[in-house]
């Protein structure tokens, strides 16, 4: 999944970037204000962890702009300011969840894995597709009885493929969701990795989990 963080304070934007993305999440990030609104606004994100105050624009004017566009992205605040008006102003705004400093980033990024999922309506941790299982909170895939062994960018691809199974998933959708703004992959990186998955994934003898719809895309599970 793609995250964008927006926070000004260097050590908590390196720290949680970083974190983020031994997670798995392909994350942009920014600590001014007029850049995370222009990141916010020109990008498809899952989940957008948001500072309230910053440098240009302040939080609460992204997520006000955001929600005036409808940008689905959903996103959590993450501030200093822990009084109740002030959580009662960012829910109100369309806020989808709060965490006050400091904090332990294993919250945080249970809260994140937790926005992204729901962007999906996935609420459940583990995502099954017929005899293939994503245990998204542990990052471990199973095909029956057997542990597949994934990197971090097979399985951030697997994962984003397993939220939308049996949807008809565009080259384009897996770009802006499991890369990142700055990524400077060659543009046939997503048919290379389906095929690495293709290769740990799929069983013979057994139907294909991983459909090539022609002029189309991918299907995790087949689409109509």
């Amino acid at each position: 999944m793609r995250v964008l963080l927006v926070e000004d304070y260097l050590p908590i934007q390196k720290a949680v970037a970083k974190g983020l993305r031994e997670a798995g999440f392909a994350v942009d990030a920014t600590g001014d204000g007029e850049e995370g609104l222009w990141y916010a606004t020109n990008n498809e994100y899952d989940v957008i962890v948001l500072d309230l105050m910053l440098p240009g624009v302040d939080g609460l004017s992204i997520l006000k702009k955001l929600r005036a566009e409808g940008r689905p992205a959903h996103v959590l605040i993450l501030t200093a300011k822990d009084t109740v008006p002030d959580r009662v102003a960012g829910l109100d705004l369309g806020a989808d969840d709060y965490l006050t400093k400091p904090f332990a980033f294993e919250e945080l990024l249970a809260r994140v894995r937790a926005l992204a999922r729901r962007a999906y309506c996935a609420k459940n941790p583990c995502l099954q597709i017929g005899d293939l299982r994503v245990e998204t909170a542990q990052r471990r895939v199973w095909r029956g009885d057997d542990e597949i062994s994934l990197t971090a960018r097979e399985y951030a691809l697997l994962e984003y493929l397993a939220m939308r199974a049996g949807q008809v998933v565009t080259r384009t959708d897996i770009w802006e969701h499991v890369y990142e703004f700055n990524s400077a992959a060659d543009s046939n990186v997503v048919d290379v990795y389906i095929g690495y998955l293709r290769r740990k994934i799929e069983r013979p003898g057994k139907r294909a989990l991983i459909l090539t719809l022609r002029g189309r895309g991918y299907s995790l599970g087949g689409a109509s």
